[in-house]
């Protein structure tokens, strides 16, 4: 049986970070929802509203003989901006900030390690704001925002926002992306 690891993630919007990771090998699941607030279980709704204290984030639960955690946070920190604070593009709200919630002190250390790494070698050309906290509550998010961009690849919000994203993806990491059982790599 595979080892399963989990860490939680805040990119922005999860429709976002849930697309990318929903294609790359050693993934198990990925889960869209909301952390960090003090609302039990939020409404989409109310996390929108910024009452909750909420970030929309992905629950990764992936193989670390597959795919390390050094690997799904590269692959994080590469696929949104952790450099503006609660904002992601247009999508503005302390909901839209860049979050790691790690599920132990492997993963905090890891954390903070890359972001000090990421600073130094100035990978970014602003300060990395991404918060890194214990995992509290994980509240599941709504059925519809389950797959967003697997069932709604046509909907305009994944054609201009998570299609370039996944773009993105098939160029620098296209050697991680989840093949099938004849080896061929799914279309994304």
């Amino acid at each position: 049986m595979a080892q399963e690891e989990i860490v939680t993630l805040g990119g922005g919007c999860f429709w976002c970070i849930e697309a990318v990771f929903e294609n790359i090998e050693g993934i198990i699941s990925v889960v869209s929802g909301y952390s960090g607030g003090t609302t039990e279980n939020p409404t989409y709704q109310e996390v929108c509203n910024e009452t909750t204290g909420h970030a929309e984030v992905v629950r990764v639960s992936f193989n670390p003989e597959t795919i390390n955690f050094d690997t799904v946070l590269e692959i994080f920190f590469a696929h949104h901006d952790p450099t503006t604070l609660n904002r992601q593009g247009g999508d503005v709200g302390t909901q839209y900030r860049s979050v790691i919630f790690y599920h132990d002190e492997s993963q905090k250390q890891i954390a903070l390690e890359t972001i000090k790494y990421l600073d130094e070698e100035q990978f970014f050309s602003n300060k990395i704001v991404t918060e890194v906290m214990k995992i509290g509550n994980f509240y599941i998010a709504e059925d519809y925002h389950q797959s967003f961009y697997q069932n709604n690849p046509y909907q305009p919000y994944c054609q201009f926002i998570i299609n370039p994203k996944m773009e993105k993806l098939r160029q620098n990491y296209s050697h991680l992306i989840t093949k099938d059982k004849t080896g061929t790599a799914h279309d994304i």
